[in-house]
């Protein structure tokens, strides 16, 4: 494989599939192509993962993964989910977003959350494949870290005391819900 398109408008989405993506493989954006993204209408992940490597699959012969993900926390029934990213549009940024759920959390005794990834390739129109990373966690008390983008910086991995917002690139990106996806995809795609 020489190049693929990552199905993605998000920068940080795009930087870390990018990073998990063999070296050789040239990485096209959508915005390269003048692609705009679809609407997000699937009820899960792995629904708008296929959704998005479907719709930008119509527009080149290159191989296409595409990712949705988000964060699901049990104390807000398991919000924002699959809208992580429409809440940061409806709340102005991630950062409000983000201040707007820890308000929400202020008293709540379980702050348990868990990361999920969906991850979609195409090759040829045919051969679909989906697979789905998670990694639990919790809501931490305050904004921590500048690293990563989205949630980062409120979740803490399980077993570990900082969020990924204060972990390194290289240390987040070798155990988050996007490197767990990605592991189950090479073993079915040996070229990524």
């Amino acid at each position: 494989m020489k190049k693929i398109l990552i199905g993605t408008h998000n920068i940080g989405k795009f930087k870390e599939i990018s990073f998990l993506l063999k070296k050789n493989i040239k990485k096209i954006s959508p915005k390269l192509l003048n692609i705009k993204s679809p609407k997000e209408t699937g009820k899960s992940f792995s629904a708008n993962a296929k959704l998005k490597a479907k719709y930008f699959s119509k527009f080149t012969k290159l191989p296409v993964i595409s990712d949705d993900s988000g964060l699901c926390i049990k104390a807000l029934k398991g919000k924002p989910g699959i809208f992580s990213a429409r809440y940061a549009k409806k709340y102005g940024s991630f950062d409000k977003a983000m201040k707007f759920i820890l308000k929400k959390m202020k008293n709540k005794k379980d702050r348990s959350a868990v990361f999920v990834c969906s991850l979609t390739y195409i090759s040829n129109r045919e051969n679909i494949v989906s697979v789905t990373g998670k990694i639990k966690g919790s809501i931490s008390y305050k904004i921590k870290g500048s690293h990563g983008f989205g949630y980062d910086p409120i979740f803490i991995p399980f077993l570990k005391s900082v969020t990924f917002g204060q972990m390194s690139k290289n240390k987040k990106m070798k155990m988050d819900h996007r490197y767990i996806a990605f592991k189950k995809l090479k073993k079915r795609i040996k070229i990524l």
